[in-house]
């Protein structure tokens, strides 16, 4: 939507928003959002999908996967090998050769197990996949899944499905300042419109979101106001913020004015 838009394994994006497939009303109403959202890469978890009998009602018959790319998941994976079985049969039914890697560490918190992610993306990037780990924002982390070969790094904002917002600003400044060479994609928090312009203004890549739209009470119009948060925040972010300063500058300075002279 600005710029060169977002480009992950050679793939380039016009939107920079991706969006999920779960906890909406309905399907039609999941379908509207989608729409509204603009965005062009729709995730599922895996484990949703009926993938052994087409001929029962799918979530997959509301997204039209000749404009949406799909983003497989492994979301309730909580080993590695479950996670590398998971996306192993997401690209086996069609679905895809990127995958959002999740392996979950803690029921209650959905933080990710940073051991099983790492081995799991190793694994995974030896196989061909296009890897994008779900992390903690810890720059440690995402060097070493970096360096693992992931094709980008999400790092979470705040708990999964929480709708906190960006937790600490410091650590995406970070990953930020440290990764580079792929993209950094804001998975996880984000609860309204301003949270996902924060994000974007920080200078992220991108942002994927579910819970925030799917819950809204309006998921339809949410979904319009987050694509239009993450293109105004990445505007401001290509534009360049004024510095910050502890005293007020006046806008209309009377130094050089002709007439007072």
């Amino acid at each position: 939507m600005t710029g060169q838009g977002l480009t992950i394994a050679g793939k380039t994006f016009r939107s920079r928003l991706i969006v999920g497939t779960g906890k909406y009303p309905s399907f039609d109403i999941m379908r509207g959002a989608h729409e509204a959202s603009g965005a062009e890469m729709v995730t599922v978890a895996v484990r949703r999908v009926n993938l052994t009998d087409r001929t029962r009602e799918s979530l997959l018959d509301y997204v039209d996967t000749k404009r949406f790319m799909l983003l497989p998941n492994t979301a309730g994976c909580y080993t590695a090998d479950e996670a590398v079985r998971a996306a192993r049969l997401g690209r086996e039914a069609g679905l895809s050769e990127f995958v959002k890697l999740e392996v979950i560490g803690d029921e209650k918190t959905l933080f990710p197990d940073n051991e099983g992610l790492l081995q799991a993306t190793r694994a995974l990037v030896k196989e061909g996949f296009v890897v994008m780990p779900y992390t903690n924002d810890d720059v440690v982390m995402a060097k070493k899944l970096r360096d693992a070969g992931a094709a980008a790094v999400m790092p979470l904002g705040a708990p999964i499905g929480s709708g906190l917002g960006i937790r600490n600003l410091v650590n995406l400044q970070l990953i930020l300042e440290a990764i580079t060479d792929v993209p950094v994609i804001v998975d996880a928090g984000v609860g309204t419109a301003s949270d996902a312009s924060v994000a974007m203004e920080l200078g992220c890549d991108g942002v994927l979101m579910n819970t925030a739209i799917a819950g809204a009470a309006d998921p339809v119009k949410m979904a319009e106001a987050m694509k239009l948060a993450v293109v105004s925040g990445r505007l401001a972010f290509e534009a360049g913020r004024i510095p910050r300063k502890l005293y007020a500058t006046a806008s209309s300075p009377l130094e050089g004015t002709p007439f007072l002279r």
